[in-house]
């Protein structure tokens, strides 16, 4: 048992400095920020879709992608916000496997960690040059962020991360919207617990700085589904479960009250299909209670150019290595659906 330390990497200040941000990029990610963050103070009444594959894996589909939904955009612009998924870190149940385009810009060589930060800037910086979409990443690794800080819009942190201080405290010095899922175990009080600390201020050490946050009044919940103690799916996207993190949610007064709705993992029981009739449940039940309408801001949704998963090696355009994903018919159709049914 040894740890080798092969390569210093450059901190991300130094790499910011030598790929610097162009005034029409930073211009764009601001004006899109701003239409983020009001869907969440409720100064806008857009229901957002968080949506693209579950790892971004190859710069050209995944760019491919985000192209589509930024036509798809121009047509459901008056009731639907868009914010793509650039998913450039993937956590492995087990440790082993692809962990995602930070570790391995090309799945099939080995990793390279300089490369990954290099490709993952670029891939996120095109996605706001090409299309005006500042995107979401999840926040797996809390001294990573500031490598794309400049460059989100949309920030989650994992079911299995939700309890992890350093990942709530990071969170509460984030000026964009960060969501918190709930945990494996279901509970809802863990996750309303880290939207809590995310609100709060914060002095801590981070990359070696002695930091303060001043609270992230953004930071909302995810509902992603459950398994319980026999590694049973149990989904939490129901009507009654909606109530009951309203009720949960109120007695907190927490600012911002607000939640996405995972349309995959535990609440699809990852049967990747069901998240259409899942996306359309969840419209119901805001259509019925105005308590659920007002907190339900959007849906996340696991979508790419191909129906399903394959191996990697296996070598087909825009088909998701690892979960399964809609392909991109199912995906144009659910959300010009979506874009019909809204109030």
């Amino acid at each position: 048992m040894s740890m080798e330390f092969r390569t210093k990497l450059p901190i991300p200040k130094d790499i910011k400095e030598q790929y610097p941000l162009s005034k029409e990029v930073t211009d764009k990610k601001k004006s899109r920020d701003e239409e983020i963050k009001k869907v969440f103070t409720g100064e806008s009444d857009k229901f957002l879709l968080i949506i693209g594959p579950c790892s971004a894996d190859s710069e050209e589909p995944v760019m491919d992608y985000i192209h589509r939904l930024k036509v798809l955009q121009e047509k459901v612009s008056d009731k639907i916000l868009i914010v793509p998924r650039i998913y450039t870190n993937k956590p492995r149940t087990t440790g082993d496997g692809y962990k995602g385009m930070i570790h391995q810009p090309n799945p099939n060589e080995k990793p390279d960690m300089l490369k990954g930060l290099l490709a993952i800037r670029n891939l996120h910086t095109r996605a706001i040059a090409e299309t005006g979409f500042s995107c979401a990443d999840e926040m797996l690794y809390p001294e990573n962020y500031r490598y794309l800080d400049d460059l989100l819009g949309y920030v989650a942190i994992g079911a299995r991360s939700v309890e992890n201080q350093q990942h709530r405290l990071v969170s509460s010095g984030m000026t964009i919207p960060v969501g918190m899922k709930n945990p494996t175990s279901g509970d809802f009080s863990v996750m309303l617990n880290s939207i809590t600390a995310a609100q709060h201020p914060h002095d801590f050490i981070y990359r070696g700085w002695e930091v303060s946050t001043t609270g992230n009044c953004l930071a909302h919940a995810i509902l992603r589904g459950s398994v319980n103690k026999h590694g049973q799916a149990i989904p939490n996207y129901h009507y009654e479960d909606l109530i009951r993190l309203y009720d949960f949610y109120s007695d907190k007064s927490l600012k911002n009250m607000s939640v996405i709705v995972d349309t995959n993992h535990s609440n699809s029981n990852k049967q990747y299909l069901e998240q259409t009739r899942i996306a359309k449940e969840v419209l119901h039940s805001k259509r019925h209670s105005e308590d659920i309408n007002k907190m339900v801001k959007g849906l996340m949704i696991e979508s790419y150019i191909e129906d399903g998963t394959q191996k990697i090696g296996d070598g087909i355009y825009g088909k998701s290595i690892t979960d399964a994903c809609l392909g991109w018919n199912k995906t144009e159709k659910l959300i010009l659906n979506i874009a019909d049914s809204l109030i």
